[in-house]
């Protein structure tokens, strides 16, 4: 089996080392990561500026751009075969609810499972790196049962992946979640620079608005590993019928009808 494994916090961080080393048995494991830290750049590629693949001493190749230019670039030429799973993390936090959105983490795997290849994304629900083994423990758990037994649901699949930052005698079983919803953003975090500028900071994530049973949110705050199927549709189903309406509308001359 070939797995393509990447990240967001770069390829020295911590996280993806232990995830590789707690995987690399399983198949043949390449790493293409980004060279720095590219928390919350979602799915951005890089369009309007040159990438550069480096090779490092561990043998992870890393790029001057985001979690999804790694992908796109090892799947659209660098590797030179098509791997049987794409792997991101282990992410130092989590990305849970509306952190998807943001999330490089999960847009390095969903960069894969747009390319029609099945994805994971993990993450520890606290920074720091705390119990880091029991995380990629946890993970690899969930890669090998993959990799044997594919999931019923039809292919390409993509999984996000929370661990609550605990040991591994502590963490409770895989449970299947809905994302949960988080209140907005801390205020914007405003300074004087020296040059007596005024710089912004983006604020910190808010505190989860719904963490009902049954959320990501829940599960890992009972000690359970959440896996939330993803997909990429964004398409307000539910609203098609009233928006239809409304095109109807706009398209009658002024003054014709309600």
């Amino acid at each position: 089996m070939k797995i393509l494994l990447s990240n967001d916090d770069g390829y020295q961080a911590p996280g993806i080392v232990a995830l590789y080393e707690a995987i690399k048995d399983l198949g043949d494991v390449e790493v293409v990561a980004p060279e720095h830290n590219n928390s919350a750049k979602s799915n951005a590629l890089t369009l309007h500026s040159p990438l550069y693949v480096h090779l490092a001493g561990n043998g992870f190749r890393y790029v001057n751009g985001t979690p999804a230019d790694c992908v796109h670039v090892a799947l659209t030429g660098l590797l030179g075969y098509r791997p049987d799973l794409v792997v991101s993390g282990i992410n130092n936090g989590a990305n849970m609810g509306d952190d998807t959105i943001y999330s490089g983490t999960v847009g390095a795997a969903m960069e894969g499972y747009l390319f029609g290849i099945s994805a994971i994304a993990f993450s520890q629900t606290q920074k720091g790196w705390a119990h880091l083994d029991a995380a990629a423990r946890k993970a690899r758990e969930l890669v090998q049962q993959m990799l044997a037994n594919p999931a019923p649901a039809p292919q390409p699949w993509l999984l996000n992946v929370n661990i609550p930052t605990l040991p591994y005698d502590e963490l409770k079983p895989f449970k299947i979640c809905r994302l949960g919803r988080r209140h907005a953003a801390e205020k914007v975090i405003s300074q004087t620079s020296p040059h007596g500028d005024v710089m912004y900071w983006i604020g910190g994530a808010g505190p989860a608005k719904d963490d009902a049973e049954g959320t990501d949110f829940h599960a890992t705050a009972q000690g359970h590993v959440s896996i939330t199927p993803l997909k990429v549709d964004l398409t307000d189903h539910e609203q098609l019928r009233h928006w239809t309406v409304t095109a109807d509308r706009l398209a009658r001359p002024a003054g014709v009808g309600n």
